[in-house]
């Protein structure tokens, strides 16, 4: 193994280990729940769809038939839907080693609001993995060494402060710098995640990732020259954009507020290395305005 070019052969052994990946069915979320399966773990695929679920474990199947696979519904745009997931999830483990924050939405073009009222991008990529991690708290708590790890973007440097005083996009929409903004608040909530977790000495930490421009449905929304020309010229596929997740998720070294992603072509491509986001993702003082009008949001109070 080349220590400078991480690879799925990298991976710890994850017998044993629950671990929840949201979005499994698909692009990114497929080839960790790929990935994680062939080292052993136990990996509930939470989806939207079961039908696009079941066809995802079946071929990961094809490629590990012993893999271990829970599919679960979760519609991350609607609070009722991850609260009546976190029931099922408690009805069914008292442990979770990592919590894969992985799925999203990119650049829808015009604004759309998940079914409380909140836009989109933010509602899905942030406010309903926050909701998530936030009700699924106890059992990290109670897994010893466990780890949240969630996905953002390089996109996030677009811009330079979370849009506090029109944060659901009211007065005016622009698809990429909302992107950008749910990317930023990925990163904030991971870091004030892991500040929290070392303040009330829990045996956890918060990682994160970027996939770098990885070729997936994702950029579905991003027009002609994202969706063909760009994706076919400049992409890495989605496996090696899966990667710097997985290594965030099981990095046997890591520490706590770590970001990983690639770091050739201006962060687009390559194997996944240590790499640091913006000044605006280590304000402390915004991470905790972020996370006090999260919890107001989706009425999800994380208790540490």
């Amino acid at each position: 193994m080349n220590p400078n070019n991480w690879t799925t052969a990298n991976i710890p052994d994850q017998t044993g280990k629950n671990i929840l990946i949201t979005g499994a069915n698909s692009g990114l979320g497929f080839h960790a729940a790929m990935a994680l399966s062939g080292k052993g773990a136990n990996v509930i695929m939470a989806v939207r769809s079961l039908e696009k679920g079941k066809e995802a474990a079946a071929q990961i199947k094809s490629t590990f038939p012993n893999a271990k696979l829970d599919i679960m519904q979760l519609d991350l745009s609607d609070f009722d839907s991850i609260r009546k997931f976190s029931e099922a999830f408690h009805a069914k483990y008292t442990s979770l080693n990592v919590l894969i924050n992985n799925a999203g939405v990119m650049a829808i073009p015009t604004k759309e609001t998940t079914k409380q009222g909140y836009e989109m991008q933010f509602g899905i990529n942030h406010l309903g993995h926050f909701a998530l991690t936030g009700l699924l708290l106890d059992i990290i708590k109670k897994t010893p060494g466990a780890r949240v790890t969630t996905q953002s973007s390089g996109l996030h440097k677009r811009i330079d402060a979370i849009h506090f005083e029109d944060i659901n996009w009211e007065k005016t929409y622009d698809k990429w710098k909302a992107y950008a903004q749910s990317k930023l608040a990925n990163l904030l909530f991971t870091y004030e995640l892991d500040r929290q977790f070392k303040a009330h000495k829990i045996n956890a930490i918060a990682t994160v990732a970027h996939p770098g421009f990885a070729e997936t449905n994702l950029s579905r929304y991003s027009g002609f020259v994202v969706k063909y020309l760009a994706n076919k010229l400049l992409a890495q596929s989605a496996e090696m954009g899966s990667l710097p997740i997985v290594r965030a998720a099981t990095e046997k070294d890591a520490k706590g507020g770590e970001y990983y992603g690639p770091t050739k072509m201006g962060e687009m491509r390559g194997y996944p290395e240590l790499v640091k986001s913006n000044n605006a993702s280590y304000d402390t003082q915004a991470a905790k305005k972020l996370w006090d009008i999260s919890e107001k949001l989706t009425g999800v109070h994380f208790d540490f």
